[in-house]
């Protein structure tokens, strides 16, 4: 499968209706899918683990088949991780851009 766009996420220190919270991650999430745009919104709170790219940069995610294999070569900002039942996801950079890809599993 060609990677299928998912959504942009966006940092951002708004409180947002909806927000899902990652207490390990100390981050705020929206659902994309509830964006006529596929916005996500990330709002972290002081001392997150996750990178300061992350932290600072907004990310364009795509949906794949095979995580692993299309983070092979890559650099890696985040290796792979589950952050919800049925979806590991990583964090790449293509040349300057924020990627993230997302397999979802079973």
């Amino acid at each position: 499968m060609s990677p299928k766009f998912h959504h942009v996420g966006v940092p951002s220190a708004t409180q947002r209706p909806g927000e899902t919270h990652l207490a390990a991650a100390k981050l705020y999430v929206t659902d994309p899918e509830a964006s006529p745009y596929r916005i996500e919104w990330l709002r972290f709170e002081p001392g997150s683990p996750l990178p300061a790219l992350l932290r600072s940069r907004p990310h364009v995610a795509f949906e794949v088949s095979d995580l692993r294999a299309a983070m092979k070569g890559k650099t890696v900002v985040m290796e792979p991780f589950a952050p919800m039942p049925g979806l590991e996801v990583g964090f790449i950079l293509e040349d300057e851009a924020l990627v993230e890809l997302m397999e979802r599993t079973k």
